[in-house]
């Protein structure tokens, strides 16, 4: 089986996420949090909290996904180790998918996805540190990608609702779509947002769900040597050295000198 095998068989259920996440209208399923006297708590906007419960509905479907194609499936067993889910082929062959959710912040357009680190295990490819198996034993690295759309309307998160007022609680999230690609053809020239050392993805809608990003036309070796050459300003400095590039044209020039200073 090949990577696109297995991306074709795993996208044959994306109506089924659709279904399980959204309601007729489009609308989360999702209301709240519901305790023993059947109080029901309105969900935060808090993007962290919203990609867990869609990540833990959708794990019981890709678990069966993965039943009745004899993958075996191994779930990471800490939060911050890669990736979040292992399927081992029936040929021994491993295969590392990622959950990942954003939000639109416009028609055309999402707030990005971080692609896990390009330090630790990425660079040191046979390393096992806070990863399930060492980097260069997986033949792909996917992501399982979805986005949606956040309500407008105020959310009123000091209101106690009973089962009786369903109807009357607003969905914090609504519209969503879904995309699949591997990890290399969605990401981008620059790390994600924050402190940490994350790969970005690209933002906008079309070259993620399409697979192209920038490092689409050149190949997965590029992105594997972008990534792993990459400096921040920090990393720089710590070995008393200069950023060598930004961007993709930043990074033919250096590499292209990199080469002919070996050579010479």
């Amino acid at each position: 089986m090949n990577n696109d095998d297995f991306r074709n068989k795993l996208s044959n259920y994306f109506e089924e996420f659709k279904r399980t996440l959204a309601s007729d209208n489009g609308d989360w399923v999702v209301k709240g949090f519901i305790d023993i006297y059947r109080n029901i708590y309105t969900i935060s906007i808090d993007t962290k909290v919203v990609s867990k419960i869609i990540e833990l509905m959708l794990f019981p479907i890709i678990s069966r996904f993965a039943s009745e194609n004899k993958y075996k499936m191994i779930l990471s067993e800490h939060q911050n180790h890669y990736p979040d889910i292992t399927f081992i082929m029936p040929n021994n062959n491993k295969i590392a998918l990622d959950l990942k959710s954003t939000y639109r912040t416009g028609p055309n357009t999402v707030n990005g996805f971080t692609l896990g680190a390009f330090t630790g295990y990425f660079r040191q490819r046979q390393s096992s540190k806070n990863i399930t198996f060492p980097y260069e034993q997986y033949a792909a690295h996917f992501v399982l990608g979805v986005i949606y759309s956040r309500r407008e309307e105020a959310i009123d998160e000091r209101r106690i609702y009973s089962l009786d007022d369903l109807q009357d609680i607003i969905s914090v999230v609504k519209d969503f779509s879904f995309l699949f690609q591997e990890k290399w053809r969605i990401a981008g020239e620059q790390p994600g947002s924050g402190n940490t050392k994350n790969i970005g993805s690209v933002r906008k809608i079309e070259e993620l769900i399409e697979g192209r990003g920038p490092f689409a036309s050149h190949g997965k070796d590029i992105f594997d040597d972008y990534w792993m050459s990459y400096l921040t300003a920090d990393m720089a400095r710590a070995i008393e050295s200069n950023v060598p590039f930004r961007n993709l044209k930043e990074y033919f020039k250096w590499r292209n000198r990199f080469n002919k200073k070996k050579e010479s």
